[in-house]
């Protein structure tokens, strides 16, 4: 058995297989009007707007996309490359939610069980109402009994009423338990802080973007007896060739980590945005604590696109995809006007109405990114998949995602 087990070792540090690539014109787009991508990327280049970008586009299993432009480091005048790693902030959620369904699937819960049922620590949860809804913050709240426990499926859909530091009477407290945080803290320690505050809303009455899928990452150490980390490594990096993507990068990948920047005073600044380039860390964040390089989201989300498989790997079954990228929150508004004409499923925002929206985007798409302008979405009706990375913090300013999008489908001809 020495030699066999020697051979599996020495086949797990391979690099991993790159996703086929092909012609436009072959899956069914126009090269010529896919060069818009590149036009769209350097007019915010060349504004001062983001230092770098990389792009990819892939087509019926195909990567008919993939450009670096710009620079990777301004200091240094690096050039931005494919293989460079990006800090992927929210875009760790959906791998999170991923890993949550893949225990579902094995029977280790439902969707609609009780959260308490794994994490006692939110039995019994009080919700902070406001004494005058008008007057949110100035003028205190009340605490009620919770009238239903949370749930996995309130977790995994941001209805769990969880307190956030952007909206709500909990904004001080919330920001009191980040400042708490130790360097040594692990999952658990937040998440038992977390569950100590009231909530903002009844469960399941309301949408509010907050710190739920981290807590879906402690429900997957919990329910698995694995840190989330080793988790990942075991059930979706490894086994889909996703050997850039990491919590803490290794000495080897440093080099390749994109530097985040800010804008001031109409400069780019650099962030001190330490994260993966942390030494021997031990707090893995379900909600946003990966980074990893265009590529290997490549095939997570290609994976996705096939109904849970990439190559002879199947991560999750067919239905469990169908199921997270269906709307699960019914008719309750999303806040942010970028989310117009979008509904939540489990873990990704899913297109319910493209006129609504304004978008170039089939009804049915799903996708997410993340805090430094990170972006993808996945579209099942044309088959494809765009991705774009930079690391800008905050982004919010630009409309530099949907303008890749626009760019992206546009070019679609058949």
């Amino acid at each position: 058995m020495r030699p066999l087990r020697i051979l599996l070792v020495f086949a797990a540090l391979l690099p991993a297989a790159k996703i086929p690539s092909g012609k436009p014109e072959d899956a069914g787009l126009s090269a010529e009007r896919l060069r818009r991508v590149h036009e769209v990327m350097q007019r915010y280049i060349d504004s001062g707007e983001v230092a770098g970008t990389v792009t990819l586009v892939a087509r019926k299993g195909r990567v008919v996309h993939l450009e670096a432009q710009g620079l990777a480091d301004l200091g240094t005048r690096a050039p931005m490359r494919t293989d460079h790693i990006f800090r992927l902030a929210s875009m760790t959620k959906p791998i999170t939610s991923i890993a949550a369904m893949m225990l579902m699937e094995e029977g280790r819960y439902q969707l609609h069980d009780p959260l308490s049922k794994f994490l006692p620590e939110f039995k019994e949860m009080k919700v902070a109402i406001a004494n005058r809804p008008h007057e949110r913050l100035a003028a205190g709240y009340r605490l009620v009994p919770a009238e239903r426990e949370i749930t996995i499926e309130h977790i995994l859909t941001h209805t769990a009423g969880l307190a956030t530091e952007t909206s709500g009477p909990l904004k001080d407290l919330v920001r009191q338990l980040n400042a708490e945080r130790k360097p040594d803290d692990v999952l658990a320690d937040r998440i038992r802080r977390l569950a100590k505050l009231p909530l903002s809303f009844q469960p399941g009455t309301a949408w509010e973007y907050g710190p739920g899928t981290d807590v879906v990452g402690r429900l997957v150490e919990v329910v698995s007896g694995q840190s989330l980390d080793a988790f990942f490594r075991s059930r979706i990096l490894d086994p889909l060739g996703m050997a850039d993507t990491h919590f803490y990068l290794p000495d080897s990948h440093l080099s390749r980590l994109a530097t985040a920047y800010e804008k001031k005073d109409g400069k780019l600044v650099r962030l001190g945005a330490e994260g993966p380039a942390q030494r021997n860390g031990k707090y893995f964040s379900g909600g946003g604590g990966l980074a990893g390089s265009i590529e290997d989201y490549c095939r997570f989300t290609q994976m996705l696109l096939n109904g849970g498989r990439l190559d002879n790997t199947r991560i999750v079954g067919r239905k469990t995809i169908e199921l997270m990228s269906r709307n699960h929150i019914g008719d309750l508004p999303m806040w942010e006007d970028s989310l117009r004409g979008y509904r939540f499923g489990l873990g990704f925002r899913v297109m319910a109405d493209p006129g609504a929206a304004a978008k170039l985007v089939s009804t049915g798409s799903y996708g997410w990114g993340g805090a430094y302008g990170t972006y993808f979405w996945v579209d099942p009706k044309e088959e494809m998949i765009g991705i774009l990375m930079l690391q800008l913090m905050p982004y919010a300013h630009l409309n530099i995602r949907y303008d890749f999008q626009n760019a992206v489908t546009q070019a679609l001809v058949d």
